[in-house]
């Protein structure tokens, strides 16, 4: 029986693995699957420039056919393309009513562009481009990865720090429901302190168990931020503590956030549009094409038969096309100022994102400092009015006044150490620099 139980807490323990945010951060960018889906994304768009550039090489067909007529034109033209024609399948009877006749027909025909008004030359170009924008939103997934699963980290270490508050705000609360019924019976307190004291307590118990349901769902979040399943346990060990960071300048921060994956995304998009362009011009060119076959005809399949081969070199040009060529080129010219103004909405959106972050750092620093300053004055009068309350010379109204102020401020202690750190996440994210090994996630 012993061993049994030691068994299981060896088990507990195994499944409370101590989990730091960059361990955290690197199990997501290894299992979650936006990143496999954006990889496999990038992958096809590798295979689509091997295809355009196929273009480019000869394409070769094989084709096997068997006919049977007695259709006169059939049955002489066989006979000549067998090498089976004879003096005897010039007699008029033959020609006119010829019996059945067997063709067994195979064919090798290959055909290689020699000049395609460069189509090829931008299907290669656009498949190009498309593989880097692939690549790009992966770098842009990977971010997103990141975020989500720091945000996932600091909301779970919030909700516990919270539920640690909590719980010290319960012992108080049951320490003061003892002095108080301590003072009732010493003929110093009245029931109506006492049924005050109790209310309060019931309150606190309420948020606990609100905060414990919270810190379960919080966890929940996280292995699902990570790709695990949502009951995984983990012991976070990175503490929610203020980071001493200090933002580049906002200058320097928005020329940063040049390199974000969307606006490179928009820069590419651009490119694509100018490459269609050219590729619709390029329906006003000639096309020329070499072609040549191989082809054996039997009256059976394995004998009686004969062979020929042929080279041609062909020229297509397309003189009109109803207006359709036009009409591509007016799209793809109309398609490149889409692009562009898209471009343009980006990169003033991105660099919104980047003030936004970077007065939301600030602003979270300084919220630290005026709350951390609270919650000190919050301790020390709640430590005179207990005094107070014990003497006699403090009602219970005060008491509890004191007691939720402290619970209030060291949430607002906490709630600003956390917003300080996502913000200092978000600023990199939006500056385009985040990553696994960011020192905004030590």
């Amino acid at each position: 029986m012993k061993r049994i139980i030691l068994l299981a807490l060896a088990t507990a323990a195994m499944g409370q693995d101590p989990l730091s945010l960059k361990e955290a951060v690197g199990q997501a960018l290894q299992l979650h699957p936006s990143l496999r889906a954006s990889a496999a994304a990038r992958d096809v768009a590798k295979a689509g420039i091997t295809e355009a550039r196929s273009g480019l090489l000869p394409k070769v067909n094989y084709s096997e056919s068997w006919t049977r007529s007695d259709n006169p034109v059939f049955v002489f033209s066989s006979l000549l393309t067998q090498r089976q024609f004879t003096q005897e399948s010039f007699a008029l009877p033959a020609l006119n009513r010829p019996g059945f006749l067997n063709n067994f027909q195979s064919v090798v025909a290959a055909e290689q562009p020699l000049y395609d008004g460069g189509k090829t030359r931008h299907a290669v170009q656009v498949a190009e481009l498309a593989q880097s924008s692939a690549g790009e939103s992966m770098r842009r997934e990977r971010m997103d990865a990141i975020q989500r699963t720091a945000r996932a980290y600091y909301a779970a270490l919030l909700t516990a720090e919270q539920l640690r508050v909590t719980a010290q705000a319960q012992r108080s609360a049951e320490s003061g429901l003892e002095r108080a019924e301590a003072r009732r019976s010493a003929g110093m307190a009245t029931d109506a302190d006492v049924l005050s004291i109790r209310v309060h307590l019931a309150k606190v118990k309420e948020e606990e168990i609100q905060r414990t349901a919270d810190l379960e769902v919080a966890r929940a979040s996280l292995n699902e931020a990570m790709g695990l399943p949502l009951d995984t346990a983990h012991t976070l060990t990175t503490s929610l503590k203020d980071l001493p960071v200090s933002p580049e300048s906002l200058a320097g921060l928005e020329q940063s956030s040049r390199g974000r994956p969307e606006n490179r995304q928009a820069q590419l998009a651009r490119d694509i549009a100018v490459v269609r362009q050219a590729d619709a011009r390029s329906n006003y060119m000639p096309q020329v094409v070499a072609r040549g076959a191989f082809e054996a005809a039997r009256q059976r399949f394995y004998n009686q038969g004969g062979a020929n081969w042929l080279v041609s070199i062909g020229l297509r040009w397309n003189l009109f096309n109803g207006l359709a060529d036009k009409a591509r080129i007016e799209s793809s010219v109309a398609a490149q100022r889409q692009a562009d103004a898209e471009g343009a909405r980006i990169e003033s959106a991105v660099r919104l994102q980047v003030r936004q972050a970077w007065a939301n750092l600030k602003a979270a620093q300084q919220r630290i400092q005026t709350a951390r300053a609270a919650a000190e004055e919050a301790q020390e009068s709640l430590r005179i009015s207990q005094n107070r309350y014990a003497a006699g010379l403090a009602t219970v109204t005060d008491l509890l006044r004191t007691e939720t102020a402290l619970i209030e401020t060291q949430t607002r202690q906490i709630a600003a150490i956390h917003d300080q750190r996502v913000a200092a996440m978000l600023l990199e994210l939006a500056a385009g620099t985040l990553t696994a090994d960011s020192e905004v996630l030590n």
